[in-house]
């Protein structure tokens, strides 16, 4: 029996190999995308004077 138990060890390791593996490799396109809009709204916005600060420029 303990054999059997010394056995599935690595079973179970390659099997969580593969999953892991398995995620790893997803496609995440569509999130990148996402941050990408995101950053370029953020860019946008930082490129637009702050509210109330036209009397600050000289």
């Amino acid at each position: 029996m303990a054999v059997l138990a010394w056995l599935l060890i690595p079973l179970f390791a390659a099997v969580g190999a593969a999953i892991w593996a398995d995620w790893a490799s997803r496609d995440r396109i569509s999130g990148d995308v996402a941050e990408l809009a995101g950053y370029a709204r953020f860019r946008d916005a930082m490129e637009q004077p702050a509210p109330g600060t036209d009397a600050l420029r000289p």
